[in-house]
């Protein structure tokens, strides 16, 4: 037994659906296990979590779901990234290592101090990351066997305000970024996006975050998996830091059901 709540939910969509809303940085459930090798105090545990956490994208990418007119499925992230951040690499390729930032966070999102040295990445990567990565695989695979392609559109927000751990936020910040990759992501799919958020205002590639999520199985070796990320700047939808939704949420969840249904057929 431990006391680790359900670590992701897989949420069906529609059979002949290639989509993957993927939504892995929403939560900020803590197990009480991970929450013990953390050196911050409870007050300071919460701001930190106001800082790092995509709030609210969960409920964007449902109320999406539910007004697409092909439904996707979706991938979401029940735990905090402060467990383990899915979207790292495992390893030595992962550039956010340099601010400790890495699969298994060791510093804040204002450089303190975030787990004491003593702590070891392999257990959480073995206990949270692997399965993570071996059910989106499967996910992925899935929609491959299903329809032939897969698409996978990654969920995310950020500040208005660049924070200290952006290693890339010297540029625009506009109020949809859009995070490629140069093998996984086709001018049509760029396009659509373009579209959908027209109303939303400007957007721009890859600033000020860049990439997009692909399960390392398919990367950049399988043409039919395609990825986007979508970045969306929090006053656009939210009081920043951590606090409520507003109007703002059903604009945005309108404008991704367009993506989907654009990339479905």
């Amino acid at each position: 037994m431990t006391d680790d709540p359900p670590s992701f939910d897989i949420l069906p969509g529609a059979g002949h659906s290639p989509v993957i809303l993927h939504v892995p940085h929403s939560a900020r459930e803590i197990p009480p296990s991970v929450r013990a090798d953390i050196v911050l105090g409870d007050d300071e545990l919460a701001r930190e979590l106001d800082h790092i956490t995509d709030a609210h994208t969960a409920q964007i990418a449902e109320a999406a779901a539910r007004a697409a007119g092909v439904v996707p499925w979706r991938f979401v992230n029940r735990l905090s990234r402060l467990v383990v951040d899915p979207e790292r690499f495992p390893d030595e390729r992962e550039e956010m290592r340099a601010v400790g930032m890495g699969a298994v966070y060791t510093r804040t999102t204002h450089g303190a101090v975030l787990r004491s040295g003593h702590v070891e990445a392999g257990p959480l990567v073995a206990r949270y990351f692997l399965p993570y990565a071996r059910a989106m695989t499967q996910a992925v695979a899935d929609r491959l066997a299903a329809t032939g392609r897969a698409l996978i559109i990654d969920v995310h927000s950020y500040p208005r305000t660049r924070l200290p751990y952006e290693l890339h936020g010297e540029g625009p910040r506009p109020p949809v970024c859009l995070g490629t990759d140069s093998f996984h992501t086709s001018p049509g799919l760029l396009d659509a996006a373009r579209q959908a958020f027209g109303d939303i205002g400007e957007t721009e590639l890859d600033s000020p975050f860049r990439g997009a999520y692909v399960p390392l199985q398919f990367y950049g070796t399988d043409p039919r998996v395609e990825a986007l990320m979508v970045e969306i700047r929090r006053d656009t939808y939210m009081t920043e830091p951590g606090g409520p939704a507003g109007p703002g949420l059903e604009r945005l969840a309108a404008a991704l059901a367009r993506l989907v249904d654009a990339v479905s057929g």
